[in-house]
């Protein structure tokens, strides 16, 4: 399948694709900033360069933080929780 080899070559290069990734947010922050006028803006926090875009991108990182949070608290299992029950079980009947 191409789209495994695909992943396997992004995992393989993961700094060059950080590094990538970071490249692009610059410049569309840098662009935001240059190539936007304020000319339009309705608040006076729009002002300030490249607002929409640290506000997006803060606002993805607290979504990712409150996600991976909630699913600690108890969505997220091990992968052997069905496996347990199993052995505690054949215990149980051995004992009776």
């Amino acid at each position: 399948m191409k789209l495994a080899k695909v992943i396997q070559f992004l995992r393989d290069r993961l700094k060059a694709v950080i590094l990538a990734c970071i490249a692009v947010l610059v410049l569309l922050a840098l662009a935001d900033i240059f190539l936007v006028g304020s000319g339009e803006a309705h608040t006076r926090i729009e002002h300030i360069p490249a607002f929409w875009s640290l506000f997006g991108f803060v606002g993805c990182a607290v979504l990712i933080i409150f996600s991976k949070w909630y699913g600690h608290l108890g969505i997220m299992t091990r992968e052997d929780y069905y496996e347990e029950e199993e052995p505690a079980k054949k215990q149980e009947e051995r004992h009776e």
